[in-house]
């Protein structure tokens, strides 16, 4: 049974995928995916209860997996720290942009007030794979401060390159790092909730660049 769900909701993840840029994510598109992979109304409920916002999250892990797999042939002891840092939000990046018409409108869904609950939580889940990625054990507040501001660096980064393409996207990532890699000032500085807080801002320049 867990076989037959997570290979059925690749197969309706990528049937969304084909629709999700002319349809936008919205039930309407499930349901046409859905139709798309044979799945009666039932059996779509079962493997999504919440719909769209459950397809976005598929697409979400589905993107970490990928930057991951990018990632595993790069020995992070190498890099000096805002390296792996960098690598870790190039992956992710460019991972996501793979399917960029769908993100476009992934973003969008994401970015809206009542799914932003939703699109901090993944990505903040990003931001864990990334550090754990480039080898972070902290266990005390830094583990929280390190992941909310490298989720407001992984937003921001994506929302300048759906607007203005990979070189704006490139100098917003290095400035971003330049402004908070210096570990003493992330030790002492940003609360995680006003981390948190930056983040959802950012997701609004998704919503409204």
């Amino acid at each position: 049974m867990t076989d037959w769900a997570d290979q059925t909701e690749q197969r309706l993840l990528d049937a969304a995928l084909a629709f999700a840029g002319e349809m936008g994510w919205s039930q309407a598109m499930v349901d046409r995916a859905a139709r798309r992979v044979g799945l009666s109304r039932g059996e779509t409920e079962l493997l999504l209860p919440q719909g769209a916002r459950d397809l976005a999250a598929l697409l979400s892990r589905r993107h970490d997996a990928r930057a991951l797999a990018t990632l595993s042939k790069i020995d992070a002891s190498k890099l000096k720290i805002r390296e792996r840092i960098a690598r870790g939000v190039e992956a992710r990046l460019e991972a996501a942009i793979e399917d960029e018409a769908a993100l476009r409108r992934w973003a969008g869904f994401l970015a809206l007030p009542t799914h932003m609950p939703l699109a901090l939580r993944l990505v903040w889940e990003s931001a864990d794979h990334i550090w754990r990625w480039a080898g972070d054990t902290a266990t005390d507040e830094n583990h929280y401060s390190k992941r909310a501001i490298l989720s407001g660096i992984l937003i921001s980064t994506l929302a300048v390159r759906l607007s203005s393409g990979p070189e704006a996207a490139a100098a917003e990532l290095s400035a971003r790092i330049d402004n908070v890699m210096a570990f003493e000032k992330w030790k002492a500085g940003l609360h995680p909730a006003l981390a948190a807080s930056a983040a959802a801002a950012a997701l609004g320049r998704l919503r409204y660049r």
